[in-house]
């Protein structure tokens, strides 16, 4: 059972500082079930690589038990597992709890990581390992043993070789392995039980929330139904604990904002760009309780409308109004759980996107995160970004000097720092960018609100429907 990990971070030799262990020395460690060696195969500054190789006895963890064959003959000693879970915490478990007091710097800092594991049992196929390991920026490169090359006919076995590439926080990597592996072989060595629910609130907390899959995870790592029940209630709970937009936040800026219906005139320019662009299977991302939703239901050009947010709560609200429409409107319209921080097969193939209002709510690592999953892997035909224009401020009399308008607004964006973060983001990835005021224009301060209409430069088009993977609410 072998992990490795290598990076080209300079000096890449910082990775014997992250992981707590000398690239100079092969050490050693007493587990349970065996014995865990690290080394480091390849160590220069340009490239490092650490590796893990888990030697399990598994004649010493049934012996004296009365076991049978099966127990002493399977693929357990060979194949990435809890095994490797548990050898991972115990032995990289202070970099994986995020800790370095020799560079402190360094553990918040995303840098190229490279896992390789082998072999990995998963059942399912290749898919199920992209759809768990690509929403959180990997790429997956993943090859399958065949059950005997003698044999051919005999077909495919559940297991791969693996190669997963990120650009990533090395505690955000270790706690990923840490999770799906486990996931992905379907079974554990040792009881299930409530603690199990804790430790993986616990090591996902960071990305489980918001996780295009998190409901298959928390099945296949939890395998019983009732503790899984509890532990996707709590996700839930978390999602909305950490909500921006409560009702008494939201409720602070409509009186900001409330006297120009300024939310209104957001909506209906929206809805103006994605008309003009012809636009007809629509995203709303950051939907909310769906006005913009409702305002593209009335329009028959839009025979496609996806709503997607983070909270459940608001959600509910949104489906309880569309319950109360008639049903050949609600044929037209889908609302999905997820996040926007995350790569979300879900969201490829559509005609546009609007995204209204969200953006000021991420802060700089989240902003790049939602950049990634809207126009590096979604790419809509044509994307709608509204936020306020910070210039704008000094004329709300109600609004003090220097605060935003929303409490948890993370930025609010001169005119000139919306046009440079645009015309970055187009330049990227292949978009044009124009930018529109909202709202009425003071001469030197500007509209309150921007837009920004993101069109793709090049015609690509995709067949890919919204049918696989659709979380109903």
């Amino acid at each position: 059972m072998l992990l490795t990990l290598t990076t080209t971070h300079s000096p890449a030799t910082d990775l014997g500082y992250l992981l707590h262990k000398h690239p100079a020395r092969v050490q050693t460690f007493d587990l349970p079930f065996g014995q865990a060696h690290v080394f480091y195969p390849e160590v220069s500054d340009v490239r490092c690589m650490a590796a893990l190789l888990l030697d399990v006895d598994p004649i010493g963890l049934v012996r004296g038990q009365g076991a049978t064959l099966a127990q002493y003959v399977n693929d357990r000693p060979y194949v990435a597992s809890s095994f490797l879970s548990v050898a991972l915490s115990k032995v990289f478990g202070t970099a994986m709890g995020g800790r370095c007091k020799d560079r402190p710097a360094l553990v918040e800092t995303p840098i190229p990581l490279e896992a390789r594991l082998a072999v990995v049992p998963c059942h399912g196929g290749a898919d199920v390992l992209r759809r768990l390991f690509e929403p959180l920026g990997y790429e997956v490169e993943a090859t399958g043993h065949p059950l005997d090359e003698t044999f051919p006919q005999w077909g495919d076995s559940p297991y791969f070789n693996v190669t997963l590439r990120n650009t990533v926080r090395l505690a955000d990597l270790l706690s990923h392995l840490y999770v799906l592996i486990p996931v992905l072989d379907g079974a554990k060595h040792y009881y299930v039980g409530e603690d199990e629910v804790d430790k993986l609130l616990d090591k996902g907390a960071a990305w489980l929330p918001g996780h295009p899959e998190r409901a298959f995870i928390t099945r296949r790592y939890l395998r019983f139904g009732g503790l899984a029940r509890d532990a996707l209630a709590r996700l839930a709970e978390a999602d909305d604990s950490a909500l921006p937009d409560d009702d008494a936040q939201a409720a602070k800026k409509e009186a900001v904002e409330q006297p120009m219906r300024l939310h209104d005139q957001r909506l209906d320019a929206a809805v103006d760009v994605l008309k003009a662009a012809g636009a007809q299977r629509v995203l709303d991302l950051g939907c909310g309780e769906g006005k913009l939703v409702r305002r593209l239901m009335d329009d028959a050009q839009f025979t496609e409308i996806v709503g997607m947010d983070v909270s459940v709560r608001v959600l509910e609200r949104a489906k309880a109004w569309l319950d109360r429409r008639p049903e050949r409107q609600q044929r037209r319209v889908r609302l999905l759980h997820g996040s926007l921080l995350y790569r979300d097969r879900r969201l490829d193939g559509f005609d546009a996107a609007a995204v209204v209002e969200v953006i000021e709510h991420l802060d700089a690592p989240r902003l790049a995160a939602f950049e990634r999953t809207v126009f590096a892997h979604a790419r809509p035909g044509t994307v709608v970004v509204t936020t306020p224009n910070q210039e704008y401020n000094a004329l709300f009399e109600s609004l003090p000097a220097g605060q935003f308008r929303h409490p948890d607004h993370r930025f609010e964006w001169t005119r000139a720092e919306f046009a440079a973060w645009g015309t970055r983001l187009a330049d990227a990835h292949g978009y044009a960018v124009r930018f529109l005021p909202i709202g009425p224009e003071d001469p030197t301060r500007g509209a309150p609100s921007q837009m920004a209409v993101f069109e793709r430069t090049d015609t690509m088009a995709s067949d890919v429907t919204l049918t696989d993977g659709e979380v109903p609410v």
